[in-house]
């Protein structure tokens, strides 16, 4: 299929960040734009408002005629009945991921990789090349509150993506520069083991690169990758690195050591030892692309990082936090960054667990995280595009902590309970619904 002869776009679950992004970038193009999703949100409002026909019934007589390609997300089951009409009527219907493989063929990507870090990586790394001079295009798996969108349309043939490992999604991708940042296990549904979703995910990702390509693995990942050339990265270690890290003032600092030189006093709002990893790859890539690699410091000081990524809801007495984290690891990272920036003082957590299959794999994972907080408070779970799995909640994980002050609540009951606390600082987690409690529970922290 050639994107001259797409004129009418279906999205079938068009309020997902990835699929919203793609539909702006059909938007920009002069394209028509429909699309399902089974609720209104900020971000399908937001769509509505830039030109794109939503609905939220799943209604075959509600599907216009002439689409000349269908979207879909692997979250929308393949039996609702908009996407089944499509499928049995023989629309051309491809996966998000196939469509933004077939964007970016004519384009030279910069792909980041990784079971967590590559929503603050990829939006980072764009607002760095775009800052220092080189205006490219970027697809985000987040808000970027520097861009205040997931998508940025840029004129020159660059193109920095998220390459989701889900579904093997970033197969589709053939990047002329990439990044892995981290390959914990996830995702075992799909891949079956953590050693399969190294070989038959990372290592094949790695594999698309085109020829010539460049690829950065972190430092402590590079024996994975021993036929390949890479460059590493790291905090303290790696051909391109962070030295000299340090808290000053409510923010990190550090140094960035790179073959070319070491630019000194490298600052950044977004808290948190992974974020200066994070930050460490972005600047890696960047200092390759960018005239005048000294720039980099200014902009990297000027980035104001991304909705639900360590996302500061109220700042004094009382410290919110909203963080989209769904993985152990990204737990941990959350919780750690907590510790740093507001030491001695009582954090408690607000969890809600993501995906059955998730919950049962990692289950011991999630209990030792979260058993780092001071208390923890667990909703019910989320299921997403998942059947329940028989045993598997979110005492699955509850039994398995050790923390004395946890508990499973309501939603209703949560906001209940945090009115009556003394709070110091309140971390809510999560990658469900629980972004819709971040306004009820600002308003009743306010209120105190």
């Amino acid at each position: 299929m050639k994107m001259q002869d797409i004129r009418v776009v279906y999205f079938v679950g068009i309020g997902g960040i990835g699929m919203s992004a793609l539909a702006r970038y059909f938007l920009r193009e002069g394209k028509t734009v429909y699309g399902y999703d089974r609720s209104e949100s900020a971000l399908t409002r937001v769509l509505v408002e830039e030109g794109a026909h939503i609905v939220y019934e799943d209604k075959v007589s509600l599907v216009p005629a002439g689409v000349d390609l269908v979207v879909y997300t692997p979250a929308v089951a393949t039996t609702q009945a908009i996407l089944a009409y499509f499928l049995e009527g023989g629309y051309p219907v491809m996966k998000r991921s196939e469509v933004l493989g077939l964007i970016s063929r004519s384009s030279r990507v910069i792909a980041i990789a990784g079971t967590h870090g590559k929503t603050t990586t990829t939006s980072l790394l764009t607002w760095l090349l775009r800052a220092c001079g080189v205006d490219c295009s970027a697809f985000l798996g987040g808000i970027s509150n520097n861009f205040a969108s997931n998508f940025v349309a840029g004129s020159s043939d660059w193109v920095v993506v998220e390459a989701d490992e889900y579904d093997r999604s970033f197969l589709t991708l053939s990047p002329t520069m990439a990044g892995i940042i981290a390959m914990d296990p996830d995702h075992l549904e799909i891949y079956g083991t953590p050693e399969n979703m190294f070989s038959s995910g990372f290592l094949a990702f790695a594999n698309q690169l085109t020829p010539g390509g460049t690829l950065w693995v972190r430092h402590d990942l590079r024996g994975h990758f021993p036929d390949r050339d890479c460059l590493t990265f790291g905090v303290g270690a790696g051909d391109y690195r962070a030295e000299e890290v340090r808290v000053q003032g409510g923010r990190f600092y550090f140094d960035f050591v790179f073959p070319e030189g070491r630019l000194r006093d490298c600052s950044m709002a977004l808290p948190g030892r992974h974020n200066i990893e994070n930050a460490t790859l972005a600047l890696a890539i960047a200092s390759r692309l960018v005239p005048k690699p000294d720039q980099l410091v200014a902009a990297l000081a000027e980035f104001k990082g991304i909705k639900r990524r360590f996302e500061r809801i109220l700042t004094g007495e009382v410290e919110y936090i909203d963080d989209y984290a769904h993985h152990p690891e990204e737990i941990r990272a959350v919780v750690g960054a907590a510790r740093e920036l507001f030491p001695g003082k009582r954090i408690t957590g607000v969890f809600q667990p993501h995906l059955y299959s998730r919950t049962n794999d990692l289950a011991e994972g999630f209990a030792g995280a979260l058993d780092l907080l001071d208390e923890a408070i667990l909703l019910p779970l989320y299921p997403a595009r998942e059947l329940p799995i028989p045993g598997v909640s979110a005492l699955t994980i509850l039994d398995r902590m050790r923390l004395e002050k946890r508990v499973l609540l309501s939603k209703e009951a949560l906001l209940e309970r945090l009115e009556g606390a003394e709070v110091e600082v309140l971390l809510t987690i999560g990658a469900g619904d629980i972004d819709r409690l971040v306004a009820p529970i600002q308003e009743l922290l306010n209120k105190k």
